[in-house]
C-alpha cells in the first residue's frame, strides 16, 4: 500500500516588469510597499497566487489591484527561487514582463502599494527582495526580443515617426543605432505602413507610420523571420 508524505510547500508569488516609452527614455514602473516586509520601499508589482487562479491570471489581477493596470501585453520571463529571497520564507516566484505606453497607463498605488510611479531605467532606486535581478533578467530578455519580434510596436502611439522608433530602440538598447541602416531594413517590411500624414510644428514635418499586425501574423504564418 502507497503511503503518502507531507513535503514543504513553498509559497508562489507573481512579479511584473512593466516597461514604457515616454518618447526618450525607457522606464520602468515600482510601486512603494504598504505592509512589510520591506514596508516603504520600492518593489516590482507582485503578490501571492491564490489557490483557484492560474499563473498569467494572478499576475494581471496583482498589475490591476496594485498599478490600476489592465489589458497590457504580458508574457512569462523566468522563475526565481533562491531559498533566501523572501524574509516570509520559501516563496518561488513566477516572473513577468509587460509593456505598455506610460501616457495611456497611468500609475496608482493600491491595495498593498502605497504610492505607484514611473522612473527612468538608469534611475530607479535600490528594489525590494531579488527584484534587481528580475529587472536586469527582464531587461536582457526585452534586449534580446526587439531584435527577432516587433514587440517594441507595443511601446509606441498608433502612428509614429521613423524617428521615434529609432529613439526606441537606442533606450531599449542603450546605444546608438545605424540611421541609415536602421531605416533601410524596417522600410524593406511591407507591415510598417506609411501614412499620408505627418507630423506639425515649427520642425520639419515628418511622415508618420502605423504598424500593420495582420500583415505581419500573415508573414508569420508563411515563416517569416524578423530580425533587425
Amino acid at each position: 500500500m502507497a503511503h503518502t508524505c507531507e513535503y514543504p510547500r513553498p509559497a508562489l508569488t507573481v512579479d511584473c516588469v512593466v516597461f514604457g516609452f515616454d518618447g526618450t527614455g525607457l522606464q520602468v514602473l515600482a510601486i512603494r510597499r504598504g505592509i512589510e516586509p520591506f514596508l516603504g520601499s520600492w518593489a516590482l508589482p507582485g503578490g501571492f497566487v491564490r489557490m483557484d487562479e492560474d499563473l498569467e491570471s494572478a499576475a494581471r489581477r496583482e498589475l490591476e489591484e496594485e498599478t490600476g493596470l489592465r489589458d497590457v501585453f504580458l508574457e512569462q520571463l523566468y522563475t526565481f527561487g533562491a531559498p533566501d529571497r523572501d524574509p516570509r520564507g520559501r516563496v518561488v516566484s513566477v516572473a513577468w514582463f509587460a509593456l505598455v505606453r506610460p501616457d495611456r497607463h497611468p500609475a496608482k498605488g493600491d491595495t498593498d502599494a502605497s504610492d505607484a510611479t514611473w522612473f527612468e531605467v538608469g534611475r530607479l532606486p535600490a528594489l525590494a527582495f531579488d527584484h534587481d535581478l528580475i529587472l536586469r533578467a527582464a531587461l536582457d530578455r526585452l534586449r534580446g526580443k526587439i531584435r527577432y519580434q516587433p514587440v517594441g510596436f507595443e511601446l509606441l502611439p498608433k502612428r509614429f515617426t521613423l524617428t521615434q522608433l529609432q529613439d526606441l530602440y537606442e533606450a531599449i538598447l542603450g546605444r546608438p543605432v545605424d540611421k541609415r541602416n536602421f531605416r533601410k531594413k524596417l522600410l524593406a517590411f511591407d507591415f510598417l505602413v506609411p501614412l499620408d500624414e505627418f507630423t506639425g510644428g515649427a520642425h520639419r514635418p515628418a511622415r508618420l507610420h502605423r504598424f500593420d499586425r495582420r500583415k505581419y501574423d500573415a508573414h508569420l504564418k508563411r515563416g517569416f523571420l524578423f530580425e533587425l
